[in-house]
C-alpha cells in the first residue's frame, strides 16, 4: 500500500434566524468511516449554543452518527467539525473479480442475493432508465463487467452537465435523465438506479472530496480512458456524493459519476446506505414563529497537510 496522504477536514454549518427559536434534536454525520484505506488521527466537533447533550452512536449501517440536544434558545446554531485523517490511495485499483462475476451478465450466489435485497430495490422503476442502462449491453454478447461500469460512469461524466445545488433533496433518476443535468447526489442517485436495473447492487455514499487544483484537469488513470475529455474535479466546497457497487472478490468499489472517479481517489467516506435519505450530513428541528427560518450555510475545505 502507498504512502498515506494526511488531509484535514473543515466543515461549517450555520442556520440562521430572525430570532431566538427552540432547537429539537440534530443528528450529524461528520466523522469518516475508519477502514483499511483511512485512518481518523483527529476529531473536533464545536456545536454553538453548547447542546444540553451530545452522544454518539452507530446507526444500522454502521455510520457513526453524533446527536445532539438542546435547552436553550438562540437565533443561531452553528455546527464547526474538523478532523484529521490519514488516506491511502489505490492510484491504480485493482479488482480481482471472482471469476463468475469477472463478465457481465452474472449472478450473486444465492447468500449474496440474500443479503443484498436493499441494495439492489428500485423504488421507482422507469422505462426511460432501464433503456438508457440497456444502451451499454447487447443481448447474446458478454463483455467485462468492470469494462461496463466504467463505460456507464463516464457516459454520465461526458452527457450529463453538472450543477450545483444547495437545496435540498434530490431528483428522481428519470428527471435527471431528462434533464441531462444534476448534482453529484442527483447523479449517483441516478447511477445507483441504472446499475440496479441491471440486476447490480448499489449504495449510496456521503463524503467530501479532496480538490488538488480547480484550475488544473484531472491526470489520466486506469480507470479513464486516454482519449477522454478533461475536466476540473467538481464538487468540492461542500458535501460529496457518490455510490458503491457490490462485485463480488472486490467488495463495495467506489464510482463517482460527477467526476468519472474509480476507486478511492480524493474521496473520503462518511457515510453508506440503501437510500440518500439514510445518509444526510445533518437534520434536525426547530420551534419558533412561521418564518423565523432565514438561511443555511455550509462550507467545507479539505485540505492536505504536507
Amino acid at each position: 500500500m502507498n504512502e498515506p496522504q494526511r488531509f484535514t477536514v473543515r466543515h461549517t454549518s450555520i442556520y440562521r434566524y430572525s430570532e431566538p427559536v427552540d432547537f429539537g434534536e440534530h443528528r450529524m454525520m461528520f466523522r469518516p468511516r475508519s477502514s483499511h484505506d483511512l485512518r481518523l488521527v483527529t476529531m473536533q466537533l464545536k456545536i454553538t449554543p453548547e447542546p444540553a447533550r451530545l452522544r454518539w452512536l452507530h446507526d444500522i449501517f454502521d455510520n457513526s452518527v453524533a446527536v445532539a440536544t438542546f435547552d436553550s434558545q438562540a437565533p443561531e446554531l452553528t455546527f464547526e467539525s474538523e478532523v484529521t485523517l490519514e488516506h491511502f490511495e489505490a492510484p491504480q485499483p485493482d479488482y480481482a473479480l471472482e471469476r463468475y462475476a469477472a463478465t457481465f451478465p452474472f449472478a450473486y450466489t444465492n447468500e449474496e442475493a440474500s443479503d443484498l435485497v436493499n441494495a439492489r430495490n428500485r423504488p421507482e422503476p422507469d422505462g426511460d432508465v432501464d433503456a438508457w442502462a440497456k444502451r451499454f449491453v447487447t443481448p447474446g454478447e458478454p463483455m467485462g463487467t468492470m469494462a461496463l461500469l466504467r463505460k456507464i460512469n463516464q457516459a454520465i461524466n461526458d452527457d450529463f452537465k453538472y450543477v450545483r445545488r444547495t437545496e435540498k433533496g434530490v431528483n428522481r433518476p428519470a428527471d435527471t435523465l431528462r434533464l441531462r443535468t444534476g448534482s453529484c447526489r442527483d447523479f449517483a442517485v441516478f447511477m445507483m438506479d441504472v446499475v440496479r436495473s441491471l440486476g447490480l447492487a448499489a449504495r449510496f455514499v456521503s463524503g467530501y472530496i479532496f480538490v488538488p487544483d480547480l484550475d488544473s484537469p484531472l491526470a489520466p488513470t486506469l480507470d479513464t480512458p486516454l482519449d477522454t475529455k478533461r475536466d476540473t474535479t467538481r464538487g468540492g466546497g461542500a458535501t460529496h456524493a457518490w455510490l458503491q457497487i457490490y462485485l463480488p472478490g472486490a467488495g463495495w468499489v467506489d464510482f463517482d459519476p460527477t467526476n468519472s472517479i474509480i476507486g478511492n481517489r480524493h474521496l473520503i467516506r462518511v457515510a453508506v446506505a440503501w437510500d440518500h435519505h439514510q445518509a444526510l450530513p445533518l437534520w434536525g428541528t426547530w420551534n419558533g414563529e412561521p418564518g423565523s427560518f432565514r438561511s443555511l450555510d455550509v462550507e467545507v475545505s479539505v485540505t492536505e497537510n504536507r
